[in-house]
């Protein structure tokens, strides 16, 4: 299995249009030039950030005559998710130990002075 450098997936995945290129891409491929028609931007500059995408292991581009078909990768998506649930569990669990040693929340309005 390909692991998939983590700093280059969330650096490619904190850009929006990359994340609505990802988002676009998953549900099918698509051109670049069809890819860039939601957005305001030229060819080259779609392709761009397509190269990070790329370049991040979370997109393939392959030639098709004089086009360019991308399509995702889920691989890569799949070791940043990875990551991102280890953190999840490991933060839920630390913070439930927090809230079983603090005890239950009060009903009270919050508004009593503590005597």
């Amino acid at each position: 299995m390909v692991e998939y450098d983590l700093n280059q997936v969330f650096q490619a995945l904190s850009d929006p249009t990359r994340r609505a290129i990802i988002d676009r891409l998953a549900k099918g491929e698509a051109t670049v030039s069809h890819l860039s028609r939601p957005f305001s931007l030229s060819l080259a500059a779609v392709s761009k950030h397509l190269g990070v995408l790329e370049r991040a292991g979370l997109v393939t581009r392959e030639a098709r005559g004089r086009e360019r078909v991308c399509r995702i990768n889920p691989a890569a998506l799949e070791d940043a998710w990875g990551w991102l649930s280890f953190h999840e569990r490991f933060w839920t669990d630390r913070l439930d130990a927090l809230e079983a040693q603090v005890g239950p929340k009060s009903g009270g309005s919050g508004s009593e002075e503590p005597q």
